[in-house]
């Protein structure tokens, strides 16, 4: 089970901080990722990172959002600041399990608005 928090309605130049929990995975995490969705939009990769730690940032987001994890609790975080009005949009977390097993957990969303 997949359960994301931290969403809700900031002001064009706050911040607002994501965090995704996977209770009790069958496996050890791999990759953790965070994307979103936005109507009419296609479904964006935002920010990944890796169980060693590496991470992945889309251009648009770069030098504004922080992503972490904690490889003992299972959780991630998104730290977002500086946020801008298309920033908005749903927020799902993914979680693969790590290699060689092969599978993933997918979260339900977490809805962002950013007003300007």
């Amino acid at each position: 089970q997949v359960e994301e928090s931290g969403g809700g309605l900031v002001q064009a130049g706050g911040s607002l901080r994501l965090t995704c929990a996977v209770s009790r995975p069958m496996f050890s995490l791999g990759t953790m990722t965070w994307y979103r969705t936005a109507p009419g939009k296609q479904r964006e990769l935002v920010a990944s990172i890796t169980r060693g730690g590496s991470k992945y940032y889309v251009d648009s987001v770069k030098g504004r959002f922080i992503i972490s994890r904690d490889n003992i609790k299972d959780t991630m975080v998104l730290q977002m600041n500086a946020l801008k009005s298309e920033d908005t949009g749903v927020y799902i977390c993914n979680a693969q399990l790590q290699d060689p097993v092969q599978g993933e957990y997918w979260g339900q969303g977490t809805q962002v608005t950013v007003s300007s």
